[in-house]
């Protein structure tokens, strides 16, 4: 095999989040035009231009990496970022409005997010293991190791306490069983208890919940489920609903506020309710065509919070409007679905499971950040790939880029 084949990239996926990532950096410079100069927003789209170029040298070099390296490096690079992870809880610190959140590790003057790493190191590790299995996964047994890989990063992260970004652990794991052809029912009685967790508000509601459950059991997956595993599920839920009030109080005052806020925004329009009062107003306020390029008047007046982060989507529906907030959603949905094409006809499992762990974390990501921004879901601090400012997770973005122009390309 020549050098030029070793090295054959996939174009499409590179042109697309290499636009993306332009793109990003062009929203986070209007994101800086604000009548209040600040010193931070101005100069975060040359950070953010540093850091992509930073990102196109890494992954010029790990697109050559050959594939039986990266399952080699699997194990080790999850070791690595589960001790990051838990060194992150000893000296983190946060940033900004998550001040509060021990998610970066400061080293001198650089400072980086292992979040980002683990959840590389976690695809990479998981896609080995279930590549490595002689058969499918059939039953709740069989779930255990794979749910315990991803549940010790996810557990840590949750402890920073970060539920943004651990939510895009609970989409790799799931993108990633489903490709492991694990049953649909299986994955269902698995997210069960997370259901059961957030329906524990009001007992009526709980109770009609877990009738269904049981019966669903009964009637249809009999045949299918050990007494054991049928007697463990139901235990997970009476367990998930007893811990529903603890986690609750657990919460710090702003994630409570959060969560009370995407019911009701109104609640505290001043407070806690202000990001998403703002977010949709400066959304709607873009109509079809929107205010142009850098005109974006809640922007200007700085009412919007974090507008070069978590809501760097409510500045293009405000500045690009509704055609600009459409295209930016089908790109995304363009690369989604390469991702999706490129593990199809992978001839190598580990290859196609990596591709949808990391489908599996960017559906998460733009799902969340854009449901946050329009108010259809609770503001959870997650950002939009690519296009968010960020330097680690610019990067690690990239790498996972390479990973799959690599794994794609490769067969072993």
């Amino acid at each position: 095999m020549s050098f030029s084949e070793k090295w054959a990239i996939d174009r499409r996926l590179v042109s697309a989040t290499l636009f993306l990532s332009l793109f990003g950096i062009a929203m986070i410079y209007s994101a800086g035009q604000v009548e209040v100069p600040n010193v931070v927003t101005e100069r975060a789209w040359l950070s953010q231009l540093r850091w992509l170029l930073v990102a196109l040298l890494g992954f010029t070099v790990l697109s050559r990496i050959p594939m039986p390296w990266i399952e080699w490096a699997a194990h080790p690079i999850y070791v690595l970022g589960i001790i990051l992870l838990g060194v992150t809880l000893i000296i983190g610190e946060g940033r900004g409005t998550a001040a509060g959140v021990k998610s970066f590790i400061r080293l001198g003057g650089f400072g980086f997010q292992p979040a980002e790493i683990a959840k590389i190191a976690t695809i990479l590790w998981l896609a080995q293991n279930l590549s490595d299995r002689d058969s499918p996964l059939r039953t709740l047994r069989d779930l255990v190791k794979p749910g315990a890989i991803v549940a010790l990063p996810l557990g840590l992260v949750m402890l920073q306490p970060d539920l943004g970004t651990s939510l895009a652990f609970v989409g790799i794991l799931f993108a990633m069983l489903y490709w492991a052809a694990t049953p649909v029912w299986l994955l269902a009685l698995v997210a069960s208890p997370v259901v059961g967790l957030f329906l524990a508000y009001d007992t009526v509601v709980w109770s009609t919940y877990i009738l269904i459950v049981i019966a669903c059991m009964v009637l249809f997956l009999r045949s299918r489920l050990f007494l054991f595993e049928s007697v463990a599920l139901v235990l997970a839920n009476f367990a998930s609903a007893t811990l529903a009030r603890p986690l609750w109080n657990s919460l710090a005052n702003y994630q409570r506020n959060r969560i009370l806020v995407f019911l009701d925004p109104e609640v505290d329009p001043r407070g806690a309710g202000y990001q998403v009062i703002q977010s949709k107003v400066a959304i709607g306020s873009g109509e079809f065509w929107g205010q142009g390029f850098t005109q974006g008047a809640q922007k200007r007046l700085d009412f919007l919070p974090e507008q070069h982060t978590d809501f760097i989507f409510s500045v293009v529906g405000e500045e690009l409007g509704f055609v600009g907030t459409t295209l930016l959603i089908l790109l995304f949905g363009y690369v989604l679905i390469r991702l999706l094409r490129l593990a199809a006809v992978s001839d190598s499992s580990f290859a196609g499971l990596s591709l949808l762990g990391i489908f599996g974390a960017w559906l998460v990501h733009v799902l969340v950040n854009i449901g946050m921004t329009a108010g259809v879901v609770p503001v959870t601090g997650i950002p939009l790939p690519f296009v968010s400012y960020g330097g680690t997770f610019l990067v690690m973005s990239w790498v996972a880029v390479a990973l799959a122009v690599r794994l794609s390309h490769e067969r072993i």
